[in-house]
């Protein structure tokens, strides 16, 4: 397979995913999940991520380690909610409807 054929087969999947959603509008889940989403405050995520950093630490003191990477693996995790939460409000949700 040439580069030429790469192309065309991209340009085809592209083409047929603009036909699938043509308005790129989110589905009613997503649009559900946004609107309660972006009522939270920021700040709750970045508290959230801060806290299961700090109960990680205290399990590691108490040396009880795989408990301690359990709740430290949360922080990541409340950071990109934080994140996409902040992206919902700025881009705003309904932008699309």
């Amino acid at each position: 397979m040439d580069t030429q054929d790469l192309k065309r087969d991209a340009q085809d999947l592209k083409n047929k995913a603009d036909r699938i959603n043509p308005q790129h509008k989110e589905g009613p889940v997503a649009s559900a999940i946004e609107d309660y989403t972006s009522r939270i405050p920021s700040d709750i995520f970045l508290w959230a991520a801060l806290g299961s950093m700090a109960v990680s630490a205290t399990l590691k003191i108490m040396k009880k380690d795989e408990e301690a990477l359990f709740v430290g693996q949360w922080a990541p995790s409340f950071l990109l909610l934080g994140n996409y939460n902040k992206m919902i409000k700025l881009v705003g949700y309904q932008s699309d409807k």
